[in-house]
């Protein structure tokens, strides 16, 4: 199986080929750039590094979110685009399950998290069992002083996971129970999206698959204000 595994729910930007094997190739970037004008021409690149055409893929698999609506959008559409027109399989994942899998050799929870504004974050908890990252509670969007009073009480340590520690890091470290990733494990890899999307993750309806926001978009949200 050939699967192209594309990443563009937030910041960083990923796109890898994969097999149930091996990974064929990947190529991430982590800067404030476009990924509108960044995403097709990757993909396009990738593919032809790898010497695989389009057609000749079996499966699309994408970061569903929590995370940026533009980003969202943008790789969700183009998503769906590919696998509606090349007619092949397509696969959502949590984009905080991808990030949890660095994580996989720590001997305690995971919880990847994504800056949400408004002293809010995405937050998930994952956990190491049987050889595998399963989910401990449901992707969710709370405030993150809520967020670490919950984890608190778990009494065990907590492996924090994001790109997002210039903003929340000197607070955790307040915290005993929390471990902060480095560097390279705060980054979400195309290449474990792929394997998720390969392993375990049923095949979506195309067109009534939809980004997992969240919440409303700021605009939605005050509309909604104002009829009530």
């Amino acid at each position: 199986m050939n699967v192209l595994a594309i990443d563009t729910s937030n910041l960083v930007m990923g796109v890898a080929v994969a097999t149930e094997q091996k990974v064929l190739g990947e190529l991430t970037t982590n800067s404030k750039k476009n990924h509108s004008e960044r995403l097709m021409p990757a993909i396009a690149e990738l593919l032809e590094k790898v010497a695989i055409q389009p057609i000749d893929l079996d499966r699309i698999v994408v970061a569903e979110g929590p995370g940026s609506y533009t980003g969202l959008r943008i790789g969700v559409t183009i998503a769906k685009l590919m696998a509606w027109t090349l007619k092949k399989e397509l696969v959502g994942v949590s984009s905080l399950e991808i990030v949890a899998q660095n994580g996989r050799y720590f001997d305690g929870l995971i919880a990847p998290f994504f800056d949400a504004r408004r002293g809010q974050v995405f937050a998930g908890l994952y956990e190491m069992k049987d050889g595998a990252i399963v989910q401990v509670v449901p992707d969710q969007l709370v405030l993150i002083k809520d967020w670490l009073a919950e984890l608190s009480k778990l009494n065990k340590p907590v492996l924090f996971l994001s790109n997002d520690f210039d903003k929340w890091g000197e607070l955790l470290r307040t915290y005993p129970f929390a471990v902060l990733g480095e560097s390279t494990q705060n980054v979400p890899r195309a290449a474990e999206l792929a394997r998720i999307g390969i392993q375990k993750k049923p095949v979506l309806d195309i067109h009534h698959f939809l980004p997992a926001y969240l919440r409303l978009a700021e605009a939605e949200a005050k509309w909604l204000a104002k009829q009530e």
